[in-house]
């Protein structure tokens, strides 16, 4: 069975940091896009960033770009989402999601034109004083 599990929320200060980790279960991430989206209460589901599975390459929604950064580990089937410099507005549930598209790139999936094929349930960012 495929899935994905994410960790690492909490809650953080105002400038702080926490970085959160998505690992896979049943399968591999290497030929998959992997994106990390949020969702605030009330709000639309938001993308944060995008992995290509094409190139390696990481795309950010301007509302995070230069403060938060994703990366894979060594371990193939884990990946990580590293935010600075949190602000109360980044206040939302964190979901890592994948799918392994031949047609799509990360503008789309960030964008919402496409939907990931596999999702985690989300762990929970609080920015609060």
């Amino acid at each position: 069975q495929l899935q994905l599990a994410e960790s690492g929320g909490g809650l953080v200060q105002p400038g702080g940091s926490l970085r959160l980790s998505c690992a896979a279960s049943g399968f591999t991430l290497d030929y998959y896009f992997i994106g990390w989206f949020r969702q605030a209460p009330g709000q639309e589901r938001e993308g944060v960033s995008c992995i290509s599975n094409r190139d390696t390459s990481t795309y950010y929604a301007d509302s995070v770009k230069g403060r938060f950064s994703s990366s894979r580990d060594n371990d193939p089937n884990t990946v990580y989402l590293q935010m600075n410099s949190l602000k109360p507005e980044d206040t939302a549930v964190y979901y890592c999601a994948a799918d392994r598209s031949t047609y799509f790139s990360c503008s789309d999936y960030l964008s919402k034109n496409a939907d990931m094929d596999y999702w985690g349930k989300g762990t929970l960012v609080t920015v609060s004083s």
